[in-house]
């Protein structure tokens, strides 16, 4: 397994984890990162994401519930409001990953860790949003094979 996508799923878990207990996100990530080797790739890149994903929580939400059509966020799956959360936070905020790339990671946490129809689903909720904000200029990607 590569290191970002530990990383991802060290996210995805204090999230999950946040919300089930209202422990400190903080506090959460560091008594998971105990339980595995330490690298400071994996933390690294594990503690921006968290970060980012916090951060501006309430407005990937937001996004995300743009794009469900008839239902309401919250009827959403939990893992799967938070695997799209995370998501929507690397297309919008990481410039250096391609987006087919953080979809692809989406699609493969969703299978992983939600039900067997929560891969399409993922994928579809984040293509229309790929197509959205980048249609509205709000992807900002560099580097070589990134748009």
């Amino acid at each position: 397994m590569g290191k970002r996508r530990k990383a991802r799923e060290l996210v995805l878990q204090s999230m999950y984890a946040e919300t089930m207990t209202e422990k400190p996100i903080r506090e959460i990530l560091e008594d998971i990162m105990t339980s595995i080797q330490r690298d400071r790739e994996i933390l690294g890149f594990a503690e921006e994401l968290l970060h980012k994903v916090m951060r501006f929580k309430h407005e990937l939400d937001e996004e995300v519930a743009t794009m469900l059509e008839n239902w309401e966020l919250s009827r959403v799956a939990l893992m799967d409001r938070l695997i799209l959360r995370l998501a929507l936070c690397e297309l919008l905020y990481f410039k250096e990953i391609p987006p087919k790339v953080t979809i692809n990671e989406a699609i493969d946490l969703a299978k992983k860790f939600s039900t067997g129809e929560s891969g399409r689903f993922v994928n579809g909720i984040l293509d229309a949003l790929f197509k959205k904000c980048s249609d509205e200029k709000r992807m900002i990607k560099t580097g070589r094979g990134l748009m």
